[in-house]
């Protein structure tokens, strides 16, 4: 399963990719209002950083299909690895079929039902993005659609891949893995605490002191 950060914040952007983990940026309406810049202006500058090395995904704020197909073509031209993100909707997956076979990639995202994945595929959307956590919050179990979706998919020997959305925990990211998910996108804070743990902070340390009383040359 590949590892996306889902921020629009450069120095977390920078620091995960120099980790080499990284496979793709998402981003959303939501997380570039948190940074304070111009829409495109933050995508241009991901793209700057990442380059070739991942795929960068950018969503269309129009809620009818001319206008998504649209600002799908003028946001595709900013850089090669640009997918274009669109909302699961009526008018969404028109724009959806629209882009089949244009070249531009899509994804469907706020995805919460198999139902909904299943219509997404077929209109040609080369990912679906269900919300995990979104489910998990409102007392559903989020886990069970991804692998509702991952048995479908199998099944039926669809190709969209599944993107893992609204991860709240490194359990999320093993849990979505072992349930058959493409790719999960992850906070800059989860992939931090995927890094740590208890044992190798106190075995590291150990190493350190033991080392202080190896004789040096």
């Amino acid at each position: 399963m590949k590892i996306f950060i889902d921020t629009a914040n450069v120095k977390e952007i920078k620091e995960v990719y120099e980790m080499g983990v990284l496979g793709g940026v998402t981003t959303n309406p939501s997380i570039i209002a948190k940074e304070g810049k111009v829409f495109e202006d933050a995508v241009k500058e991901i793209t700057e950083i990442v380059g070739n090395d991942c795929l960068i995904f950018a969503e269309v704020i129009s809620l009818e299909a001319d206008g998504m197909v649209k600002e799908a073509k003028e946001l595709s031209k900013i850089h090669p690895n640009i997918i274009i993100k669109i909302p699961m909707c009526k008018e969404g997956l028109k724009a959806v079929s629209r882009l089949k076979g244009t070249g531009i990639k899509t994804t469907c995202t706020l995805v919460f039902s198999a139902a909904q994945a299943l219509l997404a595929a077929r209109a040609g959307a080369s990912y679906v993005a269900p919300f995990m956590g979104r489910l998990d919050d409102i007392g559903s179990d989020g886990l069970i659609l991804i692998s509702d979706i991952a048995d479908i998919f199998a099944m039926h020997d669809i190709k969209t891949e599944i993107i893992v959305a609204s991860t709240r925990g490194p359990m999320h990211i093993i849990d979505a893995a072992k349930a058959g998910a493409d790719i999960a996108t992850v906070p800059y804070k989860v992939i931090m605490q995927m890094c740590e743990h208890p044992l190798t902070t106190n075995g590291l340390a150990k190493f350190m002191k033991d080392w202080e009383s190896v004789p040096k040359k």
